[in-house]
């Protein structure tokens, strides 16, 4: 079972891809499973997310408790960085 920063790892690191393209199908789907799991598992409905030049920072409440996670941008952002690199790769199949 996935641990709480695990699942706002995962939810950041595909938000950021759909963000880049939000055509992607794939990615939204996935983002979309993630804020699902977000809700049902941990009550968090509004993650807010803020970065700098090295950190992305996540903002949640949680039980009332206010928290904030904080992770590297080189490692949310491989996966857009991979997709950027290599497009024919990461074709988009968009619902008909």
């Amino acid at each position: 079972m996935m641990s709480l920063q695990d699942k706002l790892y995962n939810w950041l690191t595909i938000k950021v891809v759909v963000d880049a393209r939000p055509e992607d199908t794939a990615a939204n789907d996935t983002k979309e499973m993630f804020e699902r799991l977000l809700l049902e598992e941990h009550g968090i409905s509004h993650p807010v997310v803020t970065k700098d030049e090295i950190m992305y920072f996540i903002n949640i409440e949680r039980n009332g408790e206010p928290k904030t996670y904080r992770f590297p941008r080189d490692l949310i952002e491989v996966m857009l960085d991979q997709i950027t690199e290599e497009p024919e790769k990461y074709v988009n199949y968009p619902e008909k």
